[in-house]
């Protein structure tokens, strides 16, 4: 048995492959875009040789390669003769949703270059078919937002003894600029002293050291941060409890650059020490 775990993302075009591949490669997968599939066995074998530290391998292949179809049931079948653990997830969506995130992104759909799009996806469901109905994980995205997607596919391949159930997202945000509209619990840190009056400050984001360091070297930080996390502690097992597999936590300051950005990074940090899987983001550090 080759002590190796490749994934093979694969599906219909626009359906979120490349969202799938960035999601493994977030939980410790080396990953490959479109690597032609008649390379993998050499890949692996100089995978196993030069880099035996690798142990998890995610690629996605597609019909973006010519030769794909032809070769790929040969290929599969061979490697996992020879032992290795090959693993095939595929993403679809429905024809509405392939449509519009094709008009919202202009892309072209590689059996449409110059056709009718639908009759492109229309053609791509039916050659894909047969990959569809050897696979060992179909998701259908027809519904699910990037953030969405991620969560469904590191819940798939993370291993259960490494992870807790929930996944976290952490978002600083600035309240000039509204709520988020997907938070399930807001914490407003406007209270704590603003680096924005500081003039060797101003012209820094949150991630910046001194910037840090100014917003946490003070006590009602310290006690603020103490009381936060144990009131957290208390209702994260709660939610998991009731079955959320997400929890989205947005914090706040007026301009969403500073002190917002400092504390979302230390809630960040805490959660995943307590090894869980955190998704954080600055959604308005570039407005202010």
């Amino acid at each position: 048995m080759k002590n190796i775990h490749v994934v093979i993302i694969t599906g219909l075009s626009g359906s979120g492959k490349s969202t799938a591949l960035r999601a493994l490669e977030d939980i410790g997968f080396f990953c490959v875009d479109n690597l032609p599939v008649i390379l993998l066995p050499r890949f692996l074998t100089i995978t196993l040789q030069s880099s035996p530290e690798i142990k998890r391998v995610a690629m996605v292949m597609d019909l973006r390669e010519r030769r794909f179809l032809e070769k790929y049931e040969k290929i599969f079948d061979r490697l996992k003769q020879k032992g290795y653990t090959i693993e095939i997830l595929f993403l679809e969506a429905g024809e509405e949703s392939l449509l519009r995130r094709y008009s919202e992104t202009r892309r072209i759909h590689p059996l449409a270059p110059r056709g009718s799009l639908p009759e492109g996806i229309e053609t791509e469901m039916e050659k894909m078919a047969p990959l569809r109905q050897m696979a060992d994980k179909i998701i259908d995205t027809t519904t699910t937002n990037v953030h969405q997607l991620k969560d469904i596919v590191q819940r798939q391949f993370l291993p259960v003894s490494g992870r807790k159930k929930m996944i976290i997202g952490v978002m600083s945000f600035g309240y000039r600029y509204g709520l988020p509209s997907d938070a399930d619990l807001v914490v407003d840190v406007r209270f704590l002293p603003n680096p924005y009056y500081i003039d060797d400050l101003k012209s820094y984001n949150g991630h910046h050291g001194a910037v840090e360091m100014f917003v946490l070297d003070n006590e009602e930080c310290r006690t603020f941060m103490t009381k936060a996390i144990d009131m957290l502690n208390f209702v994260i097992p709660l939610y998991e409890k009731e079955g959320k597999a997400r929890l989205n936590i947005a914090i706040g300051c007026t301009g969403g650059k500073h002190r917002s950005v400092v504390m979302a990074n230390q809630f960040s940090r805490h959660f995943q020490s307590m090894k869980y899987i955190v998704h954080t983001s600055d959604r308005d550090i570039d407005k202010s």
